[in-house]
Order: structure tokens, then C-alpha cells, then sequence
């Protein structure tokens, strides 16, 4: 006669086990699931009239919207796009531009001076989790620029998640996310 590879359990040793665990945010888990197939959803299938102003291959588009003092001093294109929904990465063409302002605050006209970013999100998390994703975005930045030579005690970062967020769409949502990038005191 051989044993069973399991011990005996009863039903209810296992509810008493198992409801804790099902109570533990599966609820949130799940919306969150949906939010981001939707998210998905609605990137699919957007027609241009809802796409970020700017192409996502201008060498302009960022993740940052940039001051226009900044912008000017530069001689930097207004840049107009944005994070991905539940995102803090820079994508390859955000790099470009902020490139271009890290060689203006290092040896060009902003010389010297210093660099506030300051990360937001849309509003379809919790106020702590936002504040927490803005300041992920606002630190992402921070890192590029101060890698690139950017001096890290001129460059300052802070989050105000979804304060103020103004979004309701998809579209709106995008221009939530995002890290304004001005000039310091």
C-alpha cells in the first residue's frame, strides 16, 4: 500500500488558509490588470486626432516638458510627449533632447545654473503610489542628466503625483505623466 504524496486536509483548513490570502489585493491586482488592457486597448486601436501632438520619433519628443526659459535658452524644439502609464523609463528618443540640455547647463548659456524636475502622474492610482511614481520619473531624469554630467547638487527633484493631474481620457492621461523640467533658484 502506498501513501499519498499530500497529507489529508480538511475543507475548512483550507478556506482558513486561503481567504487571507484572496483578501491580500487581489481586487487590485485585478483592476490594475484591466487598467493596463484597456490602456493597451485604447493605444491599439487610437486614431491620430488622439496621439501626442508630436511624433514619437522627433528628435524633440520627451518625456519632459521643458520650461520655455529652458527651451529658449537651448535653442531646443518644444518637446511634447510622454511616460508610458505606470512607467519611469526614458525611451531612447527622451535621451536626445535631454542630451542637448545637459551640454547647455554644462559649457553652454545655462552654465552654472541649476535644474528642478518635478515628476507627476495621471490620476488613476492611489495618492501615495502616485507620489511615489512621480518621484520614480523625476529621479529617472535626475540620474540621466546628472550621468551625463550634470551636476548632481545643482539638480533637484520632487513629485507631486497626481495633484495636479487634469486628465479623463486616455489621451489627457498621457499629458499627466510627465516630468516638468525648470530652472532652479
Amino acid at each position: 500500500m502506498t501513501k499519498p504524496l499530500l497529507p489529508s486536509v480538511s475543507p475548512l483548513a483550507f478556506v482558513l488558509v486561503a481567504l487571507p490570502v484572496l483578501g491580500c489585493g487581489g481586487d487590485k491586482i485585478q483592476a490594475q490588470s484591466a487598467d493596463k488592457a484597456k490602456t493597451a486597448t485604447t493605444a491599439s486601436t487610437s486614431t491620430p486626432n488622439r496621439l501626442p501632438p508630436q511624433p514619437p520619433n522627433s528628435p524633440t519628443a520627451s518625456a519632459v516638458r521643458i520650461s520655455e526659459e529652458i527651451v529658449k535658452a537651448c535653442g531646443i524644439s518644444e518637446p511634447d510627449a510622454y511616460f508610458a502609464f505606470d512607467s519611469a523609463n526614458l525611451r531612447p528618443e527622451d535621451t536626445q533632447v535631454l542630451g542637448q540640455v545637459v551640454t547647455c547647463f554644462t559649457g553652454g548659456p545655462l552654465k552654472g545654473r541649476s535644474m528642478k524636475l518635478v515628476g507627476h502622474a495621471d490620476p488613476r492610482g492611489g495618492s501615495d503610489y502616485n507620489m511615489t511614481l512621480g518621484q520614480s520619473r523625476a529621479d529617472a531624469v535626475a540620474k540621466y542628466v546628472t550621468d551625463k554630467g550634470m551636476d548632481k547638487a545643482k539638480t533637484e527633484s520632487s513629485s507631486r503625483g497626481a495633484m495636479d493631474a487634469t486628465g479623463g481620457d486616455e489621451p489627457s492621461w498621457a499629458r499627466d505623466r510627465r516630468v516638468d523640467m525648470m530652472l532652479g533658484q
